[in-house]
């Protein structure tokens, strides 16, 4: 099974205020086309990035998937083409386990940065970047034995973190 969800209302209230109507209200992830590859990511509320800025925005999102698949978060085209806006860390790579962790409800984070010379506004609705589902393949001779237990960056926590 494949789906996009919201997080927990607890884990929305972090984020996004104790306000149960913007929670019930926000959209899900979507396709705009029969032939989209990406789920458009819709602002839960009117946001800017002025120009050098970076900012972390919580989606409200989690998704589901199978063990064998990725989920690639990447800025919409438009946005990349007409803002000079990215992705900080340019591709977000988002694991099966990551879903329903204990951190975070599996609560999907984008880091957007602000390269061009006039603000960038978004108003609540409106899509700014998408996710695509793949498939991936692993080698005959693969060992990964990790168990993620914990939310962003769990999978290579080291001491000093």
């Amino acid at each position: 099974m494949r789906c996009f969800e919201k997080v927990n209302f607890d884990e929305f209230s972090k984020y996004y205020g104790n306000n149960k109507e913007l929670y019930e209200e926000y959209s899900l992830p979507k396709r705009m086309t029969s032939a989209s590859a990406g789920y458009d990511f819709f602002a839960i509320e009117d946001f800017v990035i002025k120009p050098g800025e970076i900012k972390k925005i919580a989606t409200g999102y989690k998704a589901k998937y199978e063990n064998d698949e990725v989920l690639f978060i990447i800025v919409r085209g438009s946005v990349g083409f007409k803002y000079n806006v990215r992705i900080t860390n340019q591709v977000v790579v988002i694991d099966a386990d990551y879903y329903n962790n204990t951190t975070n409800n599996g609560q999907m984070f984008i880091s957007l940065q602000n390269e061009g010379d006039k603000d960038f506004v978004v108003k609540k609705g409106e899509g700014y970047v998408q996710g695509i589902f793949m498939k991936y393949l692993i080698c005959d001779n693969d060992c990964a034995d990790g168990i993620r237990n914990d939310g962003f960056g769990s999978t290579n926590k080291r001491k000093d973190d």
